[in-house]
């Protein structure tokens, strides 16, 4: 990008694709990865990690399967709205078992699960990794606690880590997956970045893309950055980014608070809860005084 050496930068900072190398641990991320790290260390079935659009399942997926050493055997789906069959087919291709297509489910279920055995053998742990499983079938949910019945006295030859939006929690409080519910034991939700949090987050961004101090953000525009983005890594990586643009097309080296305002003003997924928030804040004044003259 255009800015980077204006600010001293190597990379861009704000990216929104998630890169492990600028993962942040905030409070609520590093509770998320302290209980994935225990969960899987006690062999158990199931885990679920929850969080609003935008608050950094898929970067914490990423950066959990990156601690895992080469014991393990790692599957990502990173969209797993699929029919029953198909997740199976993907799930094999994942963990490297060849299995002939013309299969049927009862076959395909089978072969997993003697390619679970054959790995366990080999002192090989699997785990799979679903993001996104707001959108997947409740047929599939079935389908995959079905391939995690497979189990040796100790531990689960399998182990299953769901990543989803809230969305996933009315869906497991169906009647008709009451059995996949129970055997979560492991859960998280993610939650946002507080003021403080915010600021250093972006500091942190800003060092590790190359900048010496990482203070180029002001006080004020910090704290209007997390105002508006409600600390929502991904809100705050796309102000933050806009900011800095119009900063430069300032010719400024600091980003001050009209900067993000800017940046505001031309970013729909925050700008429209701003102004309703000022609206709401009005009509909250105006009932008080409408109160107050009706006591007078």
């Amino acid at each position: 990008m255009v800015y980077l050496r204006h600010f001293g930068l190597r990379e861009p900072p704000f990216g929104i694709t998630p890169d492990t190398s600028f993962f942040y641990a905030c409070t609520s991320i590093q509770e998320a990865l302290n209980t994935l790290v225990v969960a899987v260390a006690n062999g158990e079935g199931f885990i679920k990690i929850t969080g609003e659009v935008g608050t950094g399942k898929t970067l914490l997926c990423r950066k959990f399967l990156a601690t895992l050493d080469g014991a393990w055997v790692t599957a990502y789906i990173p969209n797993p709205n699929l029919e029953p069959r198909s997740l199976l087919l993907a799930l094999a291709d994942e963990i490297g078992v060849k299995l002939q297509e013309d299969l049927d489910q009862h076959r395909l279920i089978k072969s997993l699960n003697q390619a679970l055995l054959d790995l366990a053998r080999h002192k090989k742990r699997v785990i799979v990794c679903l993001d996104e499983t707001q959108a997947m079938p409740v047929e599939t949910l079935e389908t995959l606690r079905l391939l995690t019945n497979l189990e040796t006295e100790k531990r689960k030859l399998v182990q299953v880590v769901l990543f989803g939006q809230p969305e996933l929690d009315q869906k497991l409080a169906q009647d008709s997956v009451r059995q996949l519910r129970q055997r979560i034991t492991f859960q998280h939700r993610l939650g946002t970045l507080t003021r403080s949090e915010t600021a250093h987050y972006l500091t942190h961004r800003l060092c590790v893309a190359g900048s010496a101090n990482g203070s180029v953000f002001t006080r004020p525009a910090a704290r209007e950055i997390h105002s508006a983005s409600k600390g929502t890594p991904r809100l705050i990586n796309i102000l933050s980014n806009k900011a800095l643009m119009v900063a430069f097309g300032e010719g400024s080296r600091t980003v001050r608070w009209r900067h993000v305002r800017a940046a505001i003003n031309d970013t729909p997924a925050v700008s429209a809860l701003v102004h309703l928030w000022v609206w709401v804040a009005l009509a909250c004044v105006a009932g008080s005084g409408i109160g107050w003259m009706m006591l007078r």
